[in-house]
């Protein structure tokens, strides 16, 4: 279990998931409700499983218990006359394109709903004084998308505390199912948009789909785009491993993904076993003294004559000046490059000892951020996009779609965006990086 969930291991956790009233009408999906037919059956509203698999011997009972995701016998809205929105919000992400795709090809096939409406360039698009027509989606609109990175309907960061306004686009329009996809700015607009909606009695089933590469959304399993980043991560670490290992005292520094969280530097280091040092937001290091990083990568060079360094790019911001509390659109804190930092730093430090290093700096974010999902990804986003109009379809309400125990169920939005998940450094993952790269436990003097 994450470190962001350890606090909540001794209090029951609720998982009740609302509903916008009673579903009453039968579902065009045809699957069936018997055990042993070779069909496929639907999902009953009373079948759960629990959240914590794993217990202590003094404990008795289960902390909590998740919906399951999937097609109900019966649906809240009325396909005939259903309309559609979908969003996509925040920074780009591998599989975007793949959870629209899905999203429409669901509705538009499985539930016969033709009204779809894709939302321009984030929340900025519910908002008159941005002039952002909605666009109509079809099949054949999204058909191809899959293959390419990015978003069909364009990404933005804020606006989604203009909550009044959102639903004011959303009831004129018509529409009672938003699917909103992006990370924890996202849905936390996204849970204030379902709660404004019951406040006016609105029928507005509201349905996120957790988009965060850094995989930092709490009670999600894995967030779509993690396994691409990791994939194309290991790609930029073997070019620094090759520049470094054919040089003399040759330092590879790569910068990856992870504000909060170091997920993506963890498991690429694990995946590549080429890393010698990884710095996570998670465990604080220092630069100087016995135990500080410049003098464990001296050591490295006169043992091994190269090293590569791996850097989530929210890890030392303590160590820089440039860090500040100013944040962009979405809220976060804008973050000082610890990349270019530790670049110039052990430059410097190395200069100053009369060493000659060969350091080659490699940042692959935005080639990263703009890629295709690979396979994994793209089974994932599919089964993700299926899952939300499911919940739509049911009447389900500020939700999330999210993997937990590798069982896709609905997790409700406050309790995804009430805090961080990150990296234990007790854990199993966190030891194995250790292991892996041979990097000292913690590097503070």
């Amino acid at each position: 279990m994450a470190q962001a969930d350890k606090n909540r291991t001794m209090e029951e956790l609720d998982f009740t998931i609302q509903t916008l009233g009673q579903s009453d009408i039968q579902s065009p999906v045809s699957l069936s409700k018997n055990i042993g037919d070779y069909m496929a059956n639907y999902v009953e509203d009373d079948y759960y499983i629990l959240y914590d698999i794993a217990s202590h011997s003094s404990k008795v009972g289960a902390p909590g218990m998740l919906e399951i995701a999937g097609p109900r016998e019966k649906i809240f809205f009325d396909p005939a006359v259903s309309k559609a929105a979908i969003v996509t919000c925040g920074g780009l992400c591998p599989g975007l394109n793949d959870v629209i795709r899905s999203i429409v090809m669901c509705l538009w096939y499985r539930y016969r709903v033709k009204s779809i409406f894709g939302v321009k360039f984030g929340y900025r698009g519910f908002l008159p004084q941005f002039d952002l027509p909605m666009v109509k989606l079809t099949p054949k609109d999204v058909q191809d998308i899959h293959q390419n990175g990015g978003t069909l309907l364009g990404s933005s960061r804020g606006y989604g505390d203009h909550t009044t306004e959102i639903v004011d686009t959303l009831e004129k329009m018509g529409i009672n199912m938003l699917f909103t996809i992006g990370g924890d700015g996202t849905q936390k607009g996204a849970l204030n948009i379902s709660n404004e909606a019951l406040k006016r009695g609105l029928k507005l089933a509201v349905v996120g789909v957790p988009k965060t590469i850094d995989n930092d959304l709490s009670f999600i399993q894995q967030s779509f785009g993690f396994e691409t980043a990791v994939s194309r991560a290991v790609e930029a670490v073997a070019a620094a491993h090759v520049e470094a290992f054919g040089a003399i005292n040759g330092v590879g520094v790569v910068k990856v993904m992870g504000r909060q969280s170091g997920f993506i530097a963890a498991h690429t280091a694990l995946a590549i076993n080429d890393v010698n040092f990884v710095l996570v937001p998670e465990v604080p290091f220092e630069l100087d003294g016995d135990n500080g990083l410049l003098a464990h990568l001296e050591t490295r060079l006169n043992n091994r004559n190269h090293a590569v360094i791996l850097v989530a790019e929210g890890a030392g911001q303590d160590l820089m000046q440039s860090a500040s509390n100013l944040t962009d659109a979405s809220g976060n804190i804008k973050l000082g490059d610890i990349g270019i930092f530790l670049k110039d730093k052990i430059t410097s430090h190395f200069k100053a000892k009369g060493v000659d290093i060969n350091l080659r700096y490699i940042d692959p974010s935005y080639m990263i951020r703009s890629a295709p999902a690979n396979p994994h990804d793209s089974i994932y986003c599919a089964r993700l996009g299926t899952n939300a109009v499911h919940a739509a379809m049911a009447g389900r309400t500020g939700v999330l779609i999210g993997l937990v125990h590798n069982q896709l169920v609905h997790v409700p939005i406050h309790l995804a965006v009430s805090r961080k998940n990150a990296i234990d450094p007790d854990s199993e993952l966190w030891r194995d990086v250790i292991e892996a790269t041979g990097q000292p436990p913690l590097m503070k003097n």
